[in-house]
């Protein structure tokens, strides 16, 4: 695990030239730089530029020539702050979120995501990345394999209060457009007693980066797999659901075989190898490709604020 920001390769360091400089106005002058660096390093961190909130990191993140996507069929629960402004994940600060690719557990995902830190915690609450090239590359070859060439089936259920209702996710009271999104994106949906969902959708375990021509780790196996619970917490759901396709959330091979745990033990150890962590300031803004670097978050104490706007869409066909 590495932990500074000087003399490594991620995140690039981008600091302003002057006092008050506009991270807005400073992408004209430093686009080329930026286009660059953030596809040789995959990450980019701009420091003591002057944004002015929520709307001023919006028109920033616009000013990359994608409109910024929705956050649609999400696995976490998040807060709208504007158009296309998210906060960060809304978990309890004890809890820690590991390292993933935004959206990986889909068939689409958006190639740019930018966090901007309006309040640092107290104690903790740092955004770990982690070079997803790196990451397969250090994959044991087997397991690499395995996941590129089967793939992952996330299985989840909506409803009875152990995880995010379905109306939530689909941002709909409609059992139809739910249908409707689920048939447009290749996800097998149905609807069981009680007024819950379960769908199941095969996505990439590997992927290639569509313009750098990179092999990289892109899934979340490890993040929906029922192994990713605390021990405690497992066995309390298999007490209550015996069928592992009746847990909240969970994953498989593509072709519906189980993962090991044992497998995904060496994903997360390959994983924890490669996080770098760096504090964050007030006013700092990551630049990430998706598909080249993970991001995670760290447990924290005091108030936390980090928002999140995402663009250029991009997907399996």
């Amino acid at each position: 695990m590495q932990s500074k920001i000087d003399g490594e390769a991620l995140p690039f360091l981008l600091r302003a030239s002057r006092k008050q400089q506009s991270l807005t106005d400073a992408v004209s002058e430093l686009r080329g730089i930026i286009e660059r660096q953030l596809q040789a390093s995959g990450g980019i961190l701009f420091r003591d530029f002057h944004l002015d909130g929520a709307e001023a990191f919006r028109s920033f993140a616009a000013s990359f020539g994608h409109p910024l996507l929705s956050y649609e069929f999400g696995s976490t629960p998040r807060t709208q702050v504007s158009s296309g402004v998210y906060t960060s994940t809304e978990y309890p600060p004890h809890q820690s979120i590991p390292l993933h690719n935004e959206q990986a557990y889909t068939r689409d995902w958006p190639l740019k995501i930018w966090f901007y830190c309006e309040q640092p915690a107290q104690q903790g609450g740092e955004t770990p990345i982690a070079d997803s090239r790196l990451i397969y590359r250090d994959m044991p070859a087997a397991i690499r394999s395995r996941f590129a060439e089967k793939g992952v089936m996330y299985v989840r259920n909506y409803g009875s209060g152990l995880d995010v209702d379905w109306r939530d996710v689909f941002g709909t009271q409609s059992k139809a457009e739910v249908e409707a999104y689920c048939a447009a994106h290749a996800i097998a949906c149905e609807w069981k007693d009680g007024d819950e969902l379960r769908t199941r959708q095969v996505c990439q375990g590997t992927a290639v980066h569509p313009f750098t021509g990179d092999k990289v780790w892109f899934n979340q196996a490890h993040l929906f797999h029922v192994s990713s619970l605390a021990p405690e917490v497992r066995e309390s759901l298999l007490d209550i659901v015996s069928d592992p396709l009746e847990l909240p959330r969970n994953a498989f091979y593509g072709d519906g075989s189980p993962i090991e745990d044992e497998t995904l033990a060496a994903v997360r150890d390959v994983l924890d190898r490669h996080k770098i962590i760096f504090p964050w300031q007030a006013g700092d803004v990551v630049m990430l490709d998706n598909m080249l670097t993970a991001h995670a978050r760290e447990p924290f104490k005091g108030p936390r604020r980090v928002i999140v706007a995402m663009a250029q869409a991009y997907g399996l066909q």
